[in-house]
């Protein structure tokens, strides 16, 4: 858990920062609170101690320096603050991956924008872009832009759509920590994204939303907790509660989430597995994709995921746009060459193995693209603009 820890005895104690915030979000000193614990109490008809030996608790439980099993007590803090147990309390035993130890991952998040065919090309006419290696066999330009915070790529494809690429490298104690920091992320970068590119082609321009994929390289997990760490991580929403800001509170909540998560397993049916046993574990789900090579020389490369992450990215953008374009009662206007013949074309070159293809990779393609739903969209794409064309 998060905030200063403190020792007692020689032991290193870990704070409840959920039952700290909780309490003083009320307002409350130990002592109002322990007189709240007993109204509540007695007004249940339960036996409950006196207020002294109830604030005595409390500040053990608040500590760190006492785990609350106490039923009582337990039933205490969930009327008086209105939250359920493993809200308040989690699995109290640490786990290995948030006794001090850290991981090591490679946060990519791609952010993705139809800004338009003509802008497109004018970025390339006038060298603000240049021609890039093709990404699933889609041609692009790209362009290094530089961030206060680190270096970005744009990518921008002919059809109309432009795509940043930000790699950051983030050492963490814990999943709930990533969690935060995704979302609190998130808004920035679409923020950033949609202010540069309305600046950049002079038009509106709005980035629609922010896809991840973390290349886990150095696990801090081992056994069963390996492969939930690793679910979370593609789902790191869950240790959060709805709508919650990016605050210590909310950090304390996920982390206490994430340690029930890490000993009784988290298994969501519509997330993908596909690592190979010995080599990789890997997951994709709708909210994005986590990788960790545990044999690196056999495992994929990390280039290869992202490659597959831009043309997917790429394409869900620019299918979005088109639906969008119907839902608003309006026909699609895109460039002939880039109509429904196109994208019957990129359906099958997506979702066709290839040649050479390895049997890893084609695992990760298919996961990706199921996840990502890009197949119906695509579909749905092609039978609009080919409805359009026929009028």
């Amino acid at each position: 858990m998060s905030g200063e820890s403190a020792r007692a005895g020689g032991k290193q104690l870990t704070p409840n920062n959920v039952l700290i915030t909780k309490r003083q979000a009320l307002g409350w000193s130990r002592n109002r609170a322990a007189r709240e614990l007993e109204r509540i109490g007695r007004g249940r008809g339960l036996s409950v101690p006196e207020i002294g030996t109830i604030e005595k608790a409390l500040y053990r439980h608040e500590t760190g320096r006492a785990a609350c099993r106490d039923p009582l007590y337990i039933e205490l803090y969930c009327l008086a603050y209105e939250a359920t147990a493993q809200d308040l309390f989690g699995e109290i035993e640490p786990t290995s991956a948030i006794n001090g130890q850290k991981f090591g991952v490679r946060s990519h998040k791609f952010v993705a924008t139809y800004i338009g065919a003509e802008q497109v090309e004018a970025l390339a006419t006038d060298g603000v872009v240049t021609k890039a290696p093709p990404r699933c066999d889609l041609e692009c330009h790209a362009a290094e832009v530089m961030h206060a915070e680190g270096e970005r790529c744009l990518y921008v494809w002919p059809f109309g759509v432009a795509l940043f690429h930000v790699a950051e490298e983030l050492e963490l104690p814990n999943i709930a920590r990533l969690a935060v920091w995704r979302r609190k992320t998130y808004e920035r970068e679409l923020e950033w994204a949609s202010r540069y590119l309305s600046d950049l082609t002079g038009f509106p321009a709005e980035a629609s939303y922010v896809l991840s994929a973390y290349w886990l390289h150095n696990p801090s997990w081992s056994g069963h907790e390996m492969d939930a760490a690793l679910r979370i991580m593609c789902a790191p929403r869950v240790l959060l509660e709805r709508d919650s800001e990016a605050t210590e509170s909310s950090l304390a909540h996920a982390e206490l989430v994430e340690r029930a998560l890490l000993a009784e397993g988290y298994a969501p049916a519509e997330m993908v597995s596909f690592g190979i046993k010995g080599i990789s574990i890997g997951y994709a789900s709708w909210s994005g994709v986590v990788y960790c090579p545990t044999a690196p020389r056999r495992a994929l490369a990390e280039d290869e995921l992202v490659t597959m992450e831009l043309a997917t990215q790429a394409m869900w953008a620019y299918c979005e746009y088109i639906n969008r374009q119907v839902e608003q009662g309006v026909d699609p206007k895109v460039p002939e060459m880039y109509g429904w013949r196109f994208l019957r074309g990129v359906r099958s070159r997506l979702t066709n193995a290839r040649p050479q293809e390895t049997g890893q990779h084609r695992s990760m393609r298919t996961a990706i693209l199921d996840t990502s739903g890009l197949v119906d969209h695509l579909s749905q794409a092609i039978d609009i603009l080919r409805e359009t064309s026929e009028r």
